[in-house]
């Protein structure tokens, strides 16, 4: 579980065969393996660490369903350990598991991502959405593109600062919603061809 509130970026070392090692200092002064690393919104497991770095292993699944196939060598990545129970919830929660990959339609201050039909429905104005694991506010939702005003802090301390219209994104969408539309899908109205009404 995570807040949406990033530590610090981190830069990838090496990527290579599904395993990822990534330079760090904040999120692996007290890491051990087995731990959970939020990398750009992903939930990732350490599996190997020293004083400078520590390595995950990605599997297929989670390469072909996020943003990490654009990645390589020397780029940046906004990390989060896993939140303890003693801490604030700054942000949101989060889970570290991306439900899809969206596309930049304008930079900071004002984002603007292209956001996949199948996720849309979950993003209300004032609701949360977390952008490669960095919690944020949604400000509109026009034509499936959602707004988020990024302040200055939040541009210069993680990668948002950084992303160019066509760069892809990781987006996670609130749980919460998506518990809602679970427990409310046996009791929504069916069409006359059986299925489930979309009103």
């Amino acid at each position: 579980m995570f807040t949406g509130i990033v530590e610090e970026m981190g830069t990838i070392e090496r990527f290579d065969g599904g395993r990822l090692r990534v330079a760090a200092s904040t999120v692996i002064a007290d890491a051990e393996i087995g731990d959970s690393i939020a990398v750009n919104g992903c939930c990732l497991t350490v599996v190997s660490l020293d004083d400078t770095a520590w390595e995950a292993d990605l599997s297929s699944e989670t390469i072909d369903r996020t943003s990490f196939g654009d990645i390589g060598v020397g780029s940046t990545v906004n990390l989060e350990r896993a939140v303890m129970a003693s801490q604030r919830l700054g942000g949101h929660i989060v889970q570290g598991h991306v439900d899809a990959v969206g596309t930049v339609v304008a930079p900071v201050p004002d984002l603007a991502v292209r956001v996949p039909a199948n996720l849309c429905h979950y993003l209300v104005e004032k609701g949360s959405v977390t952008v490669d694991g960095v919690s944020l506010t949604v400000v509109a939702i026009v034509d499936g593109v959602f707004t988020v005003a990024v302040i200055p802090h939040t541009a210069e301390v993680t990668t948002l600062g950084r992303l160019q219209p066509g760069d892809r994104v990781n987006l996670e969408a609130d749980v919460i919603a998506k518990y809602v539309e679970r427990m409310l899908e046996p009791h929504r109205p069916s069409n006359s061809d059986g299925s489930q009404s979309e009103e």
